[in-house]
């Protein structure tokens, strides 16, 4: 019996809202411990609350889901240290476009039927009216992280599809966001530590709430409902809820050209989810 794609779009949808909210929530934070040291504490806790809630058992996993997991939070921290460091070098909008060629490929390397190419490319399209990166001021470094970031982004959602699928629950996630945090502590905790007081700690807590506990955990479950294909095209709309988020929570107006790229990749969102059911599991 095949598994409707509406519940798995709508997942995605309330995942990513959250993301764009505790972007926006985490405003505050990364003035008081930098970028890095916000995305640090966010996984930090994330990493401590999965463990502790979810209690991964040794004997949920085999070799290769444990493998598939361990892989998870590696991509999963790589992202945010790579994503972080394109958007020290170029504009964030380019650094979006850029990483967005991530879920884009796997669209199209995955998809099947007519809308293969159909709904990426117009999701392309309208992320490209979205963000604009012509406009920005290219440097080649801050390119290549930004394209190995969006390869980190093609890996995450094959690999969440791949550890949802093998592990019940969420138990993939606790083990994938403590391998997270301790990757992110390596390189980042010895800088934000000294800096840390309750108050913070408390502030973190409730940003990794946001991001990334709540929305990995429904990318998770989405990604149970809907193949790689579809969900690519449908992280197109995160451009749109970025939009959407800084209207009300930041008064960032979006102009015609913005307006149009949010209706292109609803589109967009839309043709992907009609089209991308999962079959019976194997």
């Amino acid at each position: 019996m095949s598994r409707s794609p509406y519940g798995g779009a709508a997942l995605a949808v309330v995942a990513m809202l959250c993301v764009q909210l505790g972007l926006a929530v985490s405003v505050g934070l990364i003035d008081r411990v930098g970028v890095a040291g916000a995305a640090w504490l966010r996984l930090a806790w994330a990493g401590v609350l999965f463990l502790v809630v979810v209690r991964p058992r040794p004997s949920a996993f085999t070799r290769k889901t444990f493998a598939a997991c361990v892989a998870l939070g590696v991509v999963t921290a790589l992202i945010s240290v790579l994503f972080m460091a394109a958007i020290g070098r170029i504009p964030l909008g380019t650094a979006s476009a850029v990483e967005f060629l991530g879920p884009l490929g796997v669209a199209v390397a995955k998809g099947r039927g007519p809308g293969r190419f159909v709904w990426p490319a117009l999701a392309g399209c309208g992320v490209l009216l979205l963000t604009r990166p012509w406009l920005g001021v290219i440097d080649v470094v801050g390119v290549g992280f930004a394209l190995a970031a969006a390869l980190c982004w093609a890996a995450y959602i094959l690999l969440t599809q791949k550890v949802g699928d093998g592990v019940d629950g969420l138990g993939g996630l606790g083990v994938s966001m403590p391998v997270a945090a301790l990757v992110t502590t390596t390189a980042f905790g010895s800088s934000v530590l000294p800096t840390l007081t309750p108050e913070l700690l408390l502030v973190g807590l409730g940003v990794a709430i946001l991001l990334p506990i709540v929305p990995f955990s429904l990318e998770l479950l989405a990604l149970r409902r809907l193949n790689a294909a579809s969900f690519g095209t449908l992280m197109s709309l995160e451009p749109a809820f970025a939009m959407l988020v800084g209207l009300v929570v930041l008064d960032q107006h979006p102009d015609v050209a913005a307006v149009v790229g949010i209706a292109f990749v609803v589109s967009a969102g839309v043709g992907a989810a009609r089209s991308g059911s999962r079959g019976p599991l194997s």
